[in-house]
């Protein structure tokens, strides 16, 4: 998620600031991600540092401004039209985890898949309950729905692959999942990039 782009483009509406750029936020997103007010004046500040805010004067209560500035305007424009970038590899804990407890010898990876499983529907009924919850009609209501849809689609995923990795692992016995240590001393540096190129 890019708090830096979002905040952008919440300036682009008008001057902000810090407090009530929260507020637009968490308006615009349910909540769902709530920033502290710490992350976002470092990201105002960063901007600034970067020309795409300006810092305004304080207001009779003490708030200060900030607006965007015309490199900000067109950063904005050029991020609401570019398709969100996905990583060629993955960081996901949770097939990193799995990966490497299928190849532990003693690790009872379909145990882990059970209880994984377990927890991701628990967490996917609870987000068809909250999305059943509340069902208006108001700018804010469908942003707030984008928003748990994405969740919802991504917890199905997460059920859907569990199975998926289940029936591959049933496929092959334990025994020859297991990798044992290798009397390979690499050198160092880098890690061949022949298998980090295959993932491209």
């Amino acid at each position: 998620m890019s708090v830096r782009q979002s905040l952008l483009a919440i300036l682009a509406q008008g001057p902000c600031y810090g407090y009530q750029l929260r507020h637009e936020f968490d308006r615009r997103t349910g909540s769902v991600w709530p920033l502290n007010v710490g992350q976002i004046y470092n990201t105002l500040e960063r901007l600034e540092r970067d020309g795409l805010v300006a810092r305004g004067a304080a207001d009779a209560q003490g708030h200060v401004y900030w607006e965007i500035t015309d490199a900000g305007a067109e950063d904005v424009a050029r991020w609401l039209a570019s398709p969100v970038e996905r990583g060629r590899t993955t960081r996901d804990e949770l097939a990193i985890k799995l990966a490497v407890a299928a190849t532990l010898p003693g690790a009872d990876a379909a145990e882990m898949i059970a209880i994984q499983r377990a927890a991701a529907a628990q967490h996917h009924a609870t987000l068809l309950t909250v999305r059943e919850s509340r069902e208006d009609h108001t700018p804010e209501g469908l942003a707030w729905s984008l928003v748990v849809d994405s969740m919802i689609f991504t917890a199905d995923a997460e059920l859907r692959w569990l199975d998926h990795i289940e029936a591959q692992l049933a496929t092959h016995p334990r025994h020859t999942l297991a990798i044992e240590l290798t009397a390979d001393r690499p050198r160092r540096g880098r890690p061949a990039r022949a298998r980090a190129a295959a993932l491209v």
